[in-house]
């Protein structure tokens, strides 16, 4: 699936939140978003998965303009796994995956076998086998999250949009998420607030700040230390591994201070070597 965004903008009242955003994604892409927090990266994917209708500018899913589809017709192309909340949902696991079907349902139409399938097949992927009777709402934070990518993954759709989905969860059901959605082969646009996944994963990024595109290009292309220092104000290093990967190591203020400590008394030694 392609999805193309040509001069996106949306308004808040008076205020400009998005500046014009372009964007072309094409299909079995792996696009990664970027950008300091209220950029306006969330604002852009939620005109995508039309929580919110831009104010100018359009959006087509394969050549089609998105105001012109029914929200059955967008829900059957794309599907959502929005940034985590600890969801209070009465429902079993199975309930809570079986609603990513709802697009291909009739009113009152009933869960069939084939739905069934779906959904035990997409518990089956997120390595959720055998929770099926669970209350959704007594999971951890990354086993709700896998049940929403799992609920995702039975509505069929080609393409995954992941507003930070990983955003308050640990480093190891981060990981498994990027590492289930990235073994799908689906078109993916994603936001990504931290780097190293977004190097990770990510065939192509671009930077948003404030509003605009800042910047785009793979994630060597893009990630330089000074393109992050100018995004996002912190001073970092690139470290690549022998596989190439690439590692983005934070400098804090009190590394640089000791830093310049440090080399301030080698030359007091070397000084003092001479005299």
């Amino acid at each position: 699936m392609e999805i193309l965004a040509e001069a996106v903008k949306y308004f808040i009242g008076k205020k400009e939140i998005l500046k014009g955003i372009d964007l072309h994604l094409s299909p079995k892409e792996f696009l990664g978003i970027i950008g300091p927090n209220g950029s306006g990266k969330s604002t852009f994917l939620k005109c995508i998965y039309r929580v919110q209708k831009p104010t100018e500018g359009k959006i087509l899913f394969d050549g089609k303009a998105l105001d012109e589809l029914s929200y059955r017709q967008s829900a059957l192309m794309l599907a959502v796994v929005a940034q985590h909340n600890y969801y209070n949902f009465d429902f079993s696991v199975l309930d809570v995956v079986l609603m990513g079907r709802s697009p291909h349902k009739k009113m009152m139409e009933r869960d069939n076998e084939e739905d069934y399938r779906l959904a035990h097949e997409a518990l089956d992927i997120v390595g959720l086998h055998g929770f099926e009777e669970r209350n959704f709402s007594t999971l951890s934070g990354g086993e709700q999250q896998r049940v929403i990518l799992a609920r995702a993954l039975t509505q069929g759709s080609e393409c995954l949009v992941l507003d930070e989905p990983t955003n308050h969860l640990d480093i190891k059901y981060q990981l498994q998420i990027m590492d289930i959605v990235k073994s799908l082969g689906h078109t993916v646009v994603a936001a990504v607030h931290d780097l190293n996944i977004a190097a990770m994963y990510c065939d192509r990024l671009i930077a948003i700040q404030g509003g605009k595109v800042v910047g785009a290009g793979t994630p060597k292309e893009l990630l330089t230390p000074d393109f992050i220092k100018k995004l996002y104000d912190v001073d970092c290093e690139i470290h690549y591994g022998e596989d190439e990967r690439m590692n983005i190591v934070y400098i804090p203020q009190h590394w640089k201070k000791q830093r310049m400590r440090a080399m301030m008394i080698q030359a007091a030694i070397k000084k003092a070597g001479r005299q």
